[in-house]
This record gives structure tokens, sequence and C-alpha cells, in this order.
């Protein structure tokens, strides 16, 4: 009997059937916080408060880990783009500056998180040739959202100016301010210079 006291108390098996979702969602919280390099099953599975074995029973290796990760932001970004495109459909080009400079400025708010992560996944697939795909979809996903607003050229460059845009107000000591940022981006929609 005594040895049964020092034994640890085992976790009870629970049936959860979002188990592999809520996974998810841990790796791209630690993600944001620590970078690609602070994910692993451990800490996963520490944090998500379930065994090493369950994580590995859901993802046989960090890179399925990485890419399951990579395909839940993709799919809630193309959410994100269609709602988008939906709600400013009769946006004239400058109310269409307006609100994508109200999109890179939350990069410092609420967004910030979710920017991290999709920063994260995109320089992983810079080294994973198997990530490429999925990560194309950001781009081709926005691109597609957009053209109907501002024809197929413009709309391609919006996701490579609002990438920078948004990794300037993340990371440079002194961000551009709104204005700053809605001068680039009218002008990129082809409006007058601010």
């Amino acid at each position: 009997m005594a040895n049964e006291a020092q034994r640890p108390m085992r976790r009870p098996r629970r049936h959860d059937p979002n188990r592999r979702e809520r996974l998810i969602e841990v790796a791209e919280e630690l993600i944001a916080e620590r970078g690609l390099e602070g994910l692993s099953h451990r800490a996963i599975a520490e944090r998500a408060d379930v065994s090493l074995s369950s994580t590995t029973y859901h993802f046989k290796d960090r890179e399925a880990l990485i890419r399951a990760t990579l395909e839940r932001a993709a799919d809630r970004f193309a959410g994100y783009v269609r709602e988008w495109a939906v709600e400013h459909a009769g946006d004239s080009r400058e109310q269409l500056a307006e609100a994508l400079a109200d999109g890179v400025m939350d990069c410092l708010r609420e967004g910030r998180t979710r920017a991290m992560v999709e920063f994260e996944l995109y320089l992983a697939a810079l080294r994973r040739p198997a990530l490429r795909d999925v990560a194309a979809r950001l781009t081709r996903d926005s691109v597609e959202a957009m053209t109907p607003h501002v024809g197929p050229e413009v709309a391609a460059c919006i996701p490579p100016v609002m990438n920078g845009l948004c990794l300037q107000v993340m990371s440079a000591p002194e961000p551009p301010s709104r204005q700053q940022v809605l001068a680039v981006l009218g002008r990129m929609l082809g409006g007058a210079p601010a």
C-alpha cells in the first residue's frame, strides 16, 4: 500500500472528440509565444494537460504538427478574407484603403497573435518545401477575395504589401503610424498621394 501512495496520480482518460483541434490551438499559442523552435510534443502535452502519447497519436511527428497548424491558420485566414470581402463589397478604393489600414494596425492589438503564427508558419514553409502549398493558400485566398474589388493586378500586390506593413508595425522600434500605413495603401490602390 505504501508504494501506491508514492505513485503519481494518473490523469483520468477523457473522451475528447475535439482533442486534435485543441492540440492545434495549443500549438498556435506556443508558436506565438516561443516561435517554432519552442514547439514540441512535450510542450503541447504539458500546456493541454494531456499525456504525451495523446499528442503523438494525433501527430506522428513535429512536421505533421506544424503542417496541421499551418493548415488551420490558412483555413481561418481564408474565412476571414472571404467575410472581409463581402463586408466591403460596395466600398470605394479609399474605403478599402481605410479598412486595410485598420487590418494592419490590428497587428498591434487583437490580431497580433494570429499574425505572429501566420508569419512563423510562412517562415517554416521557406525551409520546408512540403509546406509551401499550404502557405501559398494565404496569398491565393487573399488575391481571390480582392480581385473583384480592385482587379487581378492590384489584388496581387495586396498580400506582399500587407505582410510588409504588418511586419513593420509589429517589429519596428518606432512602428509606422496609421496615417503612414494608409498613405502606402492608398498609393497601392491607385489613390492620390497623401
